[in-house]
């Protein structure tokens, strides 16, 4: 039998999205039969994302709380009650045998209508620092697939199981070489080339710090790969050239992996999890606007195996231009920092969460 049904919910951020697309098409490479449903929130970037990646979406109407008093937060219970309601109506018209969550907002109203139904549940956990919504979920679920050592302090232990997170499948299979990437960005192959990337909606205080660093990353004769984001585009575009490639979005990853000499990044998961892949040398700048600061948390993983760089960004202006000048200076640091990061890849993560979802249906 391989006409199983899933339902993935997850969402809000690139993040959420993308280890739930590739844990379906691992499922579907097993079971090409299977009917598969995401699950998302509405006006959300997986209403998009995910029919792009071949799969079918709803959307509930739901949102996050805010930190401060606001009128979203006023209707967060309506929404809440909205969303369960429908999420009940989902599970119940489809019937799936496993349910997966990977995180955000979604994930919660629909895993704890199929929790409450005795429906298998997986949660997905990327970060280092357990998301709100899947702390809450944890005592119902079957199985918890994590990425990091030390979540038993989040999750019950009998239930972890440590896999890694999920990356795109492009990224393994497509290994593209220095010179087809840097021809790809239209760049010199003759000089280095620094990627920016700032995640799917971009990153505001990184792009500033970029805008405000062209000239000194000019006078080290580097080419940039600059992703700014969608919602920082229209303000940046106009600093491309020549030797400043300026993108809303990369949608060819392998290609801005393989022309990197060094990469500047955030450290959500998945960037965390793909740069364990890639083995080039980085500096992560966390944003400090994210839940329990997990970013600072993510990256400081890989620091303590002196496998990445961090610069917080209340550092920036002072510590920045010292920290790129000693790892872009050495060969042999760039060298340790590679070899390092490299230790840390967990490649086979969604074939490995896929295991576990196969343990169940096979129960």
């Amino acid at each position: 039998m391989d006409n199983y049904r899933f339902i993935l919910s997850g969402g809000g951020t690139g993040g959420h999205i993308y280890p739930a697309i590739a844990i379906a098409n691992e499922l579907k490479l097993r079971y090409p039969n299977a009917d598969i449903l995401f699950v998302g929130a509405k006006d959300r970037m997986e209403m998009e994302k995910v029919p792009q990646a071949g799969y079918k979406i709803k959307g509930l109407w739901i949102s996050g709380l805010q930190r401060k008093l606001t009128l979203k937060n006023l209707m967060f219970p309506v929404k809440l009650i909205s969303s369960l309601i429908e999420a009940r109506s989902i599970v119940t018209k489809f019937k799936p045998q496993v349910v997966i969550g990977t995180g955000g907002f979604a994930s919660g109203p629909l895993l704890k209508i199929a929790s409450n139904q005795g429906i298998p549940c997986v949660l997905q956990e990327q970060n280092s620092y357990a998301g709100v919504t899947n702390k809450m979920l944890a005592k119902k679920v079957e199985k918890i697939c994590v990425a990091y050592d030390g979540m038993d302090k989040f999750f019950p232990s009998d239930k972890i199981v440590k896999t890694g997170n999920p990356v795109r499948s492009d990224l393994i299979k497509a290994v593209v070489d220095k010179q087809a990437s840097v021809e790809f960005f239209g760049l010199d192959a003759s000089k280095p080339v620094l990627v920016i990337l700032g995640g799917s909606l971009g990153a505001r205080r990184i792009n500033q710090l970029v805008a405000e660093k062209l000239s000194f990353f000019q006078a080290l004769g580097l080419q940039l790969v600059w992703q700014c984001g969608k919602l920082y585009y229209e303000e940046y575009k106009k600093h491309g050239s020549d030797t400043v490639k300026v993108y809303d979005f990369l949608n060819d990853m392998n290609f801005a992996y393989g022309a990197a000499d060094m990469i500047i990044s955030r450290a959500g998961a998945g960037s965390v999890s793909e740069l364990c892949i890639v083995g080039k040398p980085v500096i992560f700048i966390p944003s400090p606007n994210v839940a329990e600061d997990h970013q600072t948390k993510n990256a400081q993983a890989l620091i303590s195996e002196n496998a990445a760089v961090m610069v917080k960004e209340r550092e920036l202006d002072t510590h920045f231009e010292v920290v790129f000048k000693e790892i872009f200076n050495s060969r042999e640091r760039q060298g340790e920092l590679s070899a390092n990061i490299k230790k840390l890849a967990m490649p086979n993560a969604t074939k490995h969460i896929v295991d576990e979802i196969e343990k169940i249906i096979n129960k």
